[in-house]
Formats: structure tokens, sequence, C-alpha cells
């Protein structure tokens, strides 16, 4: 099963050469900054969500997992949901004082943006 891997090559047009070796690009994993020298901004949001308000924080340079923690750490001091993907924090409610604040403690360069 470990050499099943037909997903990873959908869209690829069949080849007739019987030495044909598919090769997939492998995605090279982000370096996380140190906090010293991310450069977040935190946003409120309202668009495309049905009203509601969310709070942002964009320019987070790093894996995925650091992200998803730090989201989670985001989420958990200000006792909200929300999300981390495609580089961006998704907090719901209006938080951005305290989101701003928890990551100035933390040690990151953050700054409001956006109205």
């Amino acid at each position: 099963m470990a050499d099943n891997d037909w997903k990873a090559r959908l869209g690829v047009v069949f080849s007739t050469n019987p030495d044909f070796n598919y090769t997939t690009d492998e995605q090279e994993e982000v370096e996380t900054l140190a906090p010293a020298k991310q450069n977040l901004r935190v946003w409120l949001d309202r668009n495309h969500r049905g009203g509601k308000t969310v709070t942002l924080v964009k320019g987070f340079v790093g894996s995925e997992e650091d992200l998803k923690e730090l989201a989670r750490m985001l989420k958990n001091r200000c006792g909200v949901g929300g999300s981390a993907k495609d580089g961006e924090i998704i907090i719901q409610g209006d938080h951005r004082e305290r989101v701003l604040q928890l990551l100035l403690d933390a040690g990151y360069r953050a700054k409001k943006a956006g109205a």
C-alpha cells in the first residue's frame, strides 16, 4: 500500500515509455523566523463572514506546525475559537487589543493594521 501514490499523480498524462519514473515536487519546509524577526499585522475583518467579526493575524513566516501552535495559544488566551491556515490566524470576534498585547508579550513584532 505504500507504493499506492495514485492521488499524487492525478493530472499526469499517460506515458508509453516503460522506463518513465514519475517524481512529485516536494514542497520545501519554510524555516520559522524568531519571534523578534516576525513582522505580524493584526486586522479586524467582516468580509465574506456573514456579518460576523474576526481578528486576523497576517505575516507569519514559518512552518504550519508553528503557525498552529501560535494560533492555539492565542485562541486559548482569548477563550474563543478560530483557525490557522495559509500563513494567517483567524480568531473569532473582535479581540484586536488582546491579541496584539499577547503577541507583544510573547516577543513578536506586531502592530495594528487596517480598519
